[in-house]
C-alpha cells in the first residue's frame, strides 16, 4: 500500500522518531550535516551563524509585533520553529566546536537557574548572582 510506504520513509529519514530526540542525539546528528570551512578548529564560523540566525528569529517577532497585532497562526508558529531550529543548529555546532555537549550545557544552566529561584534572584543583573 502505497501510503503505508510512505509512512516507513518519513520514519526512516527522521532516524530517531519525530516526537522525542536527546540533546545528545541532536548534537550528534546535526553534527554530520555541518559543512563550513575548517569545521572542528572554528568556532568562529558558528558564532557568526548563531548571530545571523537569532536575528531572524528576532525580525520575525517583530515583523509579528508590526503586522500581525502579535497575533500567531499555525503557519507563522511553523515558520518560527523552523527559524528556531536553524539557531538550535548553530548552538549546537558552536558547542561542539568548543568541545561542550548540549546536555552539560542544559543541566548547569537549569543548576544555575534552580539556584537563583532558591535565593530568590532570578531578577537582577549578571551571571554571578
Amino acid at each position: 500500500m502505497v501510503g503505508d510506504e510512505n509512512l516507513v520513509l518519513i520514519f526512516t529519514f527522521v532516524p530517531y522518531g519525530t516526537r522525542y530526540m536527546t540533546f545528545k542525539k541532536y548534537q550528534k546528528l546535526s553534527r554530520e550535516t555541518a559543512i563550513y570551512p575548517d569545521l572542528d578548529k572554528n568556532f568562529v564560523y558558528p558564532t557568526l551563524g548563531l548571530a545571523g540566525e537569532t536575528g531572524e528569529v528576532v525580525e520575525n517577532i517583530k515583523k509579528i509585533i508590526r503586522d500581525r497585532n502579535k497575533l500567531i497562526d499555525k503557519k507563522i508558529k511553523s515558520e518560527l520553529s523552523k527559524e528556531l531550529g536553524d539557531v538550535l543548529w548553530y548552538l549546537s555546532q558552536l558547542a561542539t566546536e568548543l568541545n561542550i555537549s548540549l546536555d552539560e550545557i542544559a543541566i548547569e544552566n537549569i543548576k544555575k537557574l534552580q539556584s537563583r529561584k532558591k535565593r530568590n534572584v532570578l531578577h537582577g543583573k549578571g551571571d554571578n548572582r
